[in-house]
């Protein structure tokens, strides 16, 4: 009997679900148009369990959103000697219900990677209440990646699991246990800073990271 592979179910059925989406978006014919634009500044960028780049890591954002549907770039460009920049596209659709569905196009470059990486990755996501849920797969590296979240009264937390990049072995395993709190400092009556502290374990590679950002 021929062996199935895993990852090539998951990635198909990832797949499907995110190619639906778009004709659920088609009927939608009375829909609100919205664009939003930022930049988050981090003491280290952190994703996954791992760092990237040395320095801060300035995070420029833009999206456009039509009803359910949006579209977006999200950018990271690290500021040290062993420099990291990543460039994202990406596209979604978030149901009523919870679900989300995500489709992300990935470029990785700068000195930190030496050559350049490019990965599309379709994934799905699910929040209701404090609990949230992602399951990804990156189609090019086909490296899996789970992450379940839940945000407490004092700190928000999540504990993620993957193969491939995400362990020191590539096999299947915990690589990402993090604590975050996000709290808004009043600057002036008309002006608050929203501020995110946190700590990232990744029990594979044994990485333990320190970080704190601001958002505007």
């Amino acid at each position: 009997m021929k062996k199935i592979n895993l990852k090539k179910v998951v990635a198909i059925a990832v797949s499907a679900i995110a190619l639906s989406s778009t004709s659920v978006f088609a009927q939608e014919t009375e829909s609100s148009v919205s664009s939003d634009a930022g930049m988050d500044i981090y003491s280290s960028y952190i994703w996954r369990g791992a760092k990237f780049g040395t320095g801060a890591a300035f995070q420029p954002w833009m999206s456009l959103q039509v009803g359910n549907f949006e579209i977006g770039s999200w950018n990271s460009i690290s500021t040290g000697g062993f420099e990291a920049f990543e460039a994202d596209l990406y596209a979604s659709y978030s149901f009523d219900f919870g679900l989300g569905l995500t489709v992300t196009d990935y470029y990785f470059g700068g000195s930190y990677f030496g050559d350049s990486c490019h990965y599309v990755e379709p994934a799905v996501n699910f929040a209701k209440g404090n609990f949230s849920f992602l399951g990804a797969y990156m189609l090019n590296a086909e490296d899996m990646y789970f992450e379940l979240g839940y945000s407490f009264k004092l700190f928000d937390v999540a504990i993620g699991a993957g193969d491939g990049q995400y362990t020191s072995d590539g096999k299947f395993n915990v690589c990402n246990v993090s604590i975050k709190k996000s709290k808004e400092i009043e600057i002036t009556d008309k002006f608050k800073l929203p501020l995110t502290g946190g700590i990232t374990l990744n029990p594979s590679t044994e990485g333990f990271f320190g970080y704190v950002g601001i958002s505007f």
